[in-house]
Parts: C-alpha cells; sequence; structure tokens
C-alpha cells in the first residue's frame, strides 16, 4: 500500500507543467536493502498474526460449541437410555438441632427425628402427582395405605397389626409416568426400630418374602434383577415381583425397614413394569431414610 508521503510526491509531479521549462525534479532516493527487507517481514508478520487471530478465534468457537452441548449432541459420544427416571437432586431434610440421625449409636430407639413428610422421594421430572395419595395435612389414613392389600381377610388382619404394634403416622406420595408407570411410596413410623425389625422378621414379611400378596398380583417371586451390590448400610429390604404369568398389569413391590419406619413402594404398570426405575426409586428411598 502506498503511505502519505509517497502520494503527496505524486500529487505535486502531476501539477507541474509540462514542456522543456518544467523543472524536473530528481528521482526519489532508493531505500537501502536492509530498510526494505525490515519492510518486508514487519508486513509479513502482521498477515501471519492476523491469520493466527482468525484461527485462534474459530478454535475458541469450536471449543466452546462442544463444550455447550449435551452428551448426546456430540458424535461418538452418544449414550444409550438406561430407563432411569429424571429425579430432581436430593437431601435429607435438616435435622432439629442436636437430633442424632435414626443409625447414630446415641440414638438407640433408631428414630427419625426429620419430619417424616419430607422423607418421602420426591416425583420426577414428568410425572403427574396422585392426589389420592396427599392425604390430610400430608398424614394418610391407615385405610388407603391397607388397599393396597387384594384381600379383605388380609387388609383386616394388616389393620390390627398396625394398631397393635403403635402405628403413628403415614406420610406418602404417588404418581404416574407418561408410559403408565405408577408409583406408590408410603413410610409408616412407629415407636422403635424393634418393632419394625419385628414386622419385617415374620409378620409382614417372612423369609426374605413379603407375605400378603398386592392388588393385581397372583403369584410373588424373588425380584432376581434387583443387584445386590445396591444395598443400602443399615436398611432391610425384602422384594416381590409379581412372577409370570402377569394379569393386566405387571406389579413390583419392595419393603424397606430402617429405624423406626417402613416403607412400602410399589410400581405397577400394564403389561411390564421395567426393572430399572424400579430399582432406582428403591435405592433413593434407601438413602432418604439412611
Amino acid at each position: 500500500m502506498t503511505d502519505v508521503s509517497e502520494q503527496g510526491e505524486q500529487v505535486a509531479q502531476a501539477s507541474q507543467p509540462e514542456g522543456p521549462s518544467a523543472a524536473v525534479p530528481p528521482p526519489p532516493p532508493s531505500r537501502p536493502p536492509a530498510e526494505a527487507s525490515r519492510r518486508v517481514l514487519h508486513t509479513a508478520l502482521r498477515w501471519t498474526a492476523a491469520v493466527v487471530v482468525v484461527f485462534a478465534a474459530f478454535g475458541v468457537a469450536a471449543a466452546y460449541g462442544v463444550t455447550r452441548m449435551e452428551r448426546t449432541d456430540v458424535p461418538g459420544l452418544a449414550t444409550a437410555s438406561d430407563g432411569r427416571w429424571d429425579y430432581p437432586e436430593i437431601h435429607r431434610p435438616p435435622l432439629p438441632s442436636g437430633s442424632p440421625g435414626p443409625f447414630a449409636e446415641t440414638n438407640k430407639a433408631g428414630a427419625h427425628y426429620a419430619d417424616l413428610r419430607e422423607l418421602v422421594l420426591p416425583a420426577p421430572k414428568g410425572a403427574k402427582a396422585d392426589a389420592e395419595l396427599r392425604g390430610e395435612d400430608g398424614w394418610l389414613a391407615a385405610e388407603s395405605f391397607l388397599a393396597e392389600y387384594a384381600s379383605k381377610g388380609d387388609r383386616e388382619t394388616i389393620g390390627h397389626m398396625l394398631t397393635d404394634n403403635g402405628l403413628r403416622h403415614i406420610a406418602a406420595r404417588g404418581w404416574t409416568m407418561r408410559d403408565g408407570t405408577r408409583t406408590r411410596i408410603y413410610l409408616l413410623r412407629f415407636a422403635t426400630a424393634a418393632v419394625v425389625d419385628d414386622l419385617l422378621a415374620g409378620k409382614l414379611t417372612a423369609f426374605d418374602n413379603p407375605r400378603y400378596h398386592l392388588r393385581g398380583t397372583e403369584e410373588v417371586a424373588d425380584d432376581e434383577q434387583f443387584p445386590a451390590s445396591s444395598q443400602v448400610d443399615g436398611v432391610v429390604r425384602v422384594l416381590g415381583n409379581e412372577a409370570k404369568p402377569y394379569g393386566a398389569e405387571q406389579v413390583r413391590h419392595a419393603y424397606l425397614g430402617a429405624g423406626d419406619t417402613v416403607a412400602l413402594i410399589v410400581q405397577s404398570r400394564k403389561g411390564t413394569a421395567e426393572a430399572v426405575p424400579f430399582q432406582q426409586t428403591v435405592v433413593l428411598q434407601s438413602q432418604l431414610l439412611s
């Protein structure tokens, strides 16, 4: 590019009159070779820097785009869903000041001092809440819990069992997912962990199997799909899986014993109730009670 001083010289030359009387200025002195080399080097460096800046900016933009993508949006990093539900981040509710946790050595009764209603697992994303399980002020009547059992005789037996063992409160939550899977969770609080141990050692369950059939079940078999490694320390777990052939729907359920609280988790779905969301729900509720 011609600089401003060179343009001035050209304009001055063009304004001189033509002919023999015109004064012809001597040609400008040629630049020394060293100075010309420095100008060429300076121009080359300036263009190189510009190219580097452009490519650096492109690289940053590309890197930002990848880091902002979801894993499944990046080729080669796509991960197929394993059927897990999208639960919110779960935190144990705060304990009253100075109160121990249910498994603390100083807590001989295994009492949950947190509000029992805050210990029920929240519903996952996309769920439709079951209004029938909200109860009054978050407390559910025993009759609503007993309605899970198939026969009238079993409902009466279990009702007397709960009364005789000093049932204090029932908190519950239920929801239905878009695929039709229905979940019901019941937490039953008793006076001590010893009462809960007794209920799960021969009354509600026997030999690691549920004793009473739930609605929609004919035969209950062991849930062999449930990984033993998912067991939560301190929490007793008894699993029931409806045996084939299923009726109109498959029913999975689990009893949990944690301190002074028994949990019953029921999942049912027309056709087949998937194993993964059931396992996920049971483990998360176990962790919340531990």
